[in-house]
Order: C-alpha cells, then structure tokens, then sequence
C-alpha cells in the first residue's frame, strides 16, 4: 500500500501544469498550443520571451519534485523506495499530463529538484556532463541528451563509490540507487527522443 500511496503522490504533485496556468492566467496563452507545445520552462521563455516566466516556471516544476519526496517522507516511514517511486511519478505525471491530453514538459525541472533532496550527487553529475557539452555545442536538446546518457553511464561504471558518498537519506544498496537513477533518467531521456528527431529533420 505504501508503494501506491508513493506514486499517487508523486503522480499527483507531478501533473500540477505550472507553465499552462501561470501563462492562462497572465497572458491567456494556451501553452500547449505555441511554440513546442512542451509545458516546461524552455517553450514558456520562447514563447513569452520573459527570462522571469521561464525562471519561474523552473522553481515551481522543480519544487513539485522536491515536494513529492519532502511530502512522502512526511507520511510514510522513512525509506528511501518510497520518495523514490513518488519522485519518478512526479517526473511521470509532469511528462504525461492527465489534465491536458497527457501533453506535459520534459521532466527535467521536477526531477532536479526531487534528486536535490533525494540523491543531490546525481544532478551535480548531470551539470558538469551538461556545462561540458554547452562548450561544444550550444544546443540545449542536444546538451540535455548528452548529460543524460553520460550521467547514466556514470553512474553504471560508479555506482558503488557514488552510492558510499553522504546522504541525508541512504538507499538500502547501490543496485537500488542505480533501479532509480536509471528509471528517472530513462523517463527524461524518452521525451528528447522526439526534439531530437526533429532536429535531424532540418539537418
């Protein structure tokens, strides 16, 4: 019961569409509809052209990752399975948006802010495979990618010393930080398969 209660946390927190309200209600744009139609903090700034809306947008997708582990911790026993489970549901749930036709973003906000708390040396992982491939090639669904199949492999040749470094919240062993990373990484990394596609359209 504990597991399902984890996910429908995170499922629900998760599918809070931050960029199609906050765009409705300031500017009555239907996100979904402009731009990429991705409800995430990078079609808000192309669409809007504001750094503040984009920014915005970030925190609070970020902040519903965070919540989703905060909340669990706060109602279940403590164990690091179930804000797991709750944060890739959050990152599921913003991916696949049940409010709006299962349109959603890219999941990478609401996943950095869930792994912060969660698993934090993750997503330093992520920034410096991230920072290395701007320097190449400033393309930001390319540089995503990047970090993401390079921090998996990262994390697949590193478990064991990445999984004996501080936690505030230890996974029961590395194969389970690993299960997580993996299945966190591998949601994020499904939704660029299609930006990528486009990308090579124009090639």
């Amino acid at each position: 019961m504990n597991y399902l209660i984890s996910a429908v946390i995170g499922y629900l927190l998760g599918s809070i569409p931050t960029a199609f309200l906050l765009l409705k209600k300031t500017q009555n744009k239907d996100i979904t509809r402009l731009g990429s139609g991705n409800i995430g903090a990078m079609n808000t700034y192309d669409v809007t052209n504001s750094k503040f809306l984009g920014i915005l947008v970030f925190i609070i997708d970020a902040f519903k990752g965070l919540l989703s582990v905060y909340v669990t911790l706060l109602v279940l026993p403590v164990s690091f399975i179930f804000p797991a489970i709750a944060l890739i549901f959050a990152v599921v749930g913003h991916n696949y948006n049940p409010w709006l036709k299962f349109k959603g973003g890219r999941g990478l906000s609401t996943a950095f802010g869930g792994t912060m708390l969660l698993a934090p040396y993750i997503p330093a992982i992520w920034i410096l495979f991230w920072a290395l491939a701007f320097l190449i090639n400033r393309n930001v669904i390319i540089d995503n990618t990047f970090a993401i199949i390079f921090t998996l492999l990262t994390l697949f040749l590193g478990v064991d010393k990445i999984y004996n470094l501080p936690y505030l919240l230890k996974a029961d062993s590395p194969g389970l930080l690993l299960l997580f990373a993996s299945s966190l990484l591998l949601i994020l990394f499904i939704k660029h398969t299609e930006p990528l596609n486009d990308l090579k359209k124009f090639e």
